[in-house]
């Protein structure tokens, strides 16, 4: 079916698109994203963009990095917010490209809210977050009705660049069985010590996965009271998700993307192959 059929919205010149162009892997990118790749005249895009997805942008578009990662120099968010709004006062469509969804720890939210302040018209594109695409990729589902039946999501650092302040990690260590922290690797002991400390076994089985969804993919597994030390030893760096919790295991059957790279799997982790959906409906 061709993009016309499909009725897209119309891409206006001095609008605004914050669309999310998912953990990497292009063919994860939204026909509205795709819509927007080849119909915006700038593209502000972030560091976690993967290189491919830029290559769908149209001919002539402009192409501004705007990426931030941290420890790293990178422009301010209010840089970020008023180049957008001075793209848009100068009649431009202008396609803000962001990893992951834009409102999943991806400040979108902000810049939102500055276009809005600005009376810029603008549109929110979702895309495929990290936190399941990324880890769908590794085999690791974020729920299982053998396992969990709910998921908490976490950031790894906060404004300043540290762990967040007043989280609860109580709350957060008992809450969920499956805890997801998104840029988690530069503070991963003490945020396991700080689980383990509100009561989270050292035990629990945990993965990093690094660069989801792209060619160069890494997954490691290991437990919570390990994590930071098997990560230092495999040299694990950023982009990478950091999981917590039984949903792990499951990957010794689901890791599709190694069974497609020919490694043997044991499929039935749990024993749970017997098991009848109709006994849990």
């Amino acid at each position: 079916m061709e993009m016309q059929a499909l009725d897209m919205p119309e891409f206006t010149p001095g609008t605004v698109w914050l669309v999310g162009a998912g953990p990497g892997d292009p063919g994860l990118l939204s026909l509205l994203g795709l819509h927007a790749l080849r119909h915006a005249d700038v593209i502000v895009y972030d560091a976690l963009v993967d290189a491919r997805v830029l290559k769908l942008a149209r001919t002539g578009a402009v192409l501004e990095f705007a990426g931030k990662r941290g420890g790293k120099p990178g422009p301010s968010q209010r840089d970020i917010s008023h180049r957008l709004v001075e793209l848009a006062r100068d009649g431009r469509r202008v396609l803000r490209l962001k990893g992951g969804d834009p409102f999943v720890f991806g400040r979108g939210g902000e810049e939102a809210l500055a276009l809005a302040g600005a009376d810029i018209a603008f549109r929110i594109v979702p895309g495929v977050t990290s936190g399941i695409g990324g880890l769908a990729y590794a085999g690791i589902p974020v729920t299982h009705r053998d396992t969990n039946q709910s998921v908490t999501f976490v950031t790894g650092h906060g404004v300043t660049g540290d762990v967040p302040d007043g989280l609860d990690w109580e709350g957060i260590a008992r809450g969920a069985p499956t805890i997801v922290f998104y840029m988690a690797l530069k503070h991963l002991e003490r945020i396991a010590g700080l689980l383990m400390k509100a009561g989270r076994s050292a035990h629990t089985p945990a993965a990093i996965v690094a660069r989801a969804s792209t060619p160069t993919q890494q997954v490691l597994e290991t437990t919570l009271g390990d994590a930071a030390r098997d990560c230092a030893a495999a040299g694990l760096e950023p982009p990478a998700l950091f999981v917590v919790g039984e949903v792990v295991r499951l990957r010794a059957g689901l890791d599709w993307l190694g069974a497609a790279q020919g490694r043997a799997l044991d499929a039935d982790p749990l024993g749970i192959a017997g098991h009848d959906p109709a006994e849990s409906a």
